[in-house]
């Protein structure tokens, strides 16, 4: 094999140290985020933080509005994408084929399935929130820009997105906000035991 091979590994056949060392960050990385998984409220209070420190850091600076115009922007898409159902109604409006959402009160009740999960907008927003936070310590990436146009055109932008997507979901009859299955109650129990 060749020095340059895609799989990494050196001339004798066995992977080179800086693969080595890649693939090992990559599976303590993986881990971590698979041990974090249940803890939905602590990781988007981490986020929330690191998002509050990048804009303490935007405003002592006084710079990288261009930077935070893009953070924001990449925020309301992958928002968007999480109020979304994975299967657009529009779509299967003509077809008969795939299961669609139900439209009545006596139909089978069919969880909401995103387009993008909870766990993948998470991961996706702190990613962008720490790259939006590298930026800043790059001089090149402080574009001089006049910022209330910025804030005027994103409020814009956020009120006709979401305008559009309420919009879609009154014609489409479904609410992105589900906590399982719905629960059924019996016969009310009485508190009396048989003993045999």
């Amino acid at each position: 094999m060749s020095e340059g091979d895609s799989t990494g590994e050196s001339i004798h056949g066995k992977p080179s140290v800086v693969y080595r060392f890649f693939t090992r960050l990559g599976q303590i990385y993986q881990s971590w985020l698979d041990k974090s998984t249940p803890y939905t409220a602590v990781r988007w209070v981490a986020t929330l933080g690191l998002s509050f420190i990048y804009m303490i850091r935007v405003y002592l600076l006084q710079g990288w509005y261009i930077v935070t115009y893009a953070l924001g922007i990449y925020h309301l898409n992958l928002f968007i994408a999480f109020l979304s159902p994975k299967v657009d109604p529009s779509l299967m409006e003509d077809s008969d084929d795939g299961p669609s959402l139900p439209t009545k009160q006596n139909e089978e009740f069919r969880p909401f399935i995103r387009r993008l999960p909870e766990f993948k907008f998470w991961h996706s927003a702190t990613k962008g929130i720490l790259v939006a936070m590298t930026c800043t310590f790059f001089e090149a990436f402080n574009v001089p820009v006049f910022w209330p146009i910025l804030v005027m055109y994103f409020i814009m932008l956020f009120c006709i997105t979401m305008k559009r997507q309420i919009k879609h979901m009154i014609k489409y009859r479904y609410i992105p906000f589900t906590h399982g299955k719905r629960k059924y109650k019996g016969k009310e129990d009485m508190g009396k035991t048989f003993a045999s």
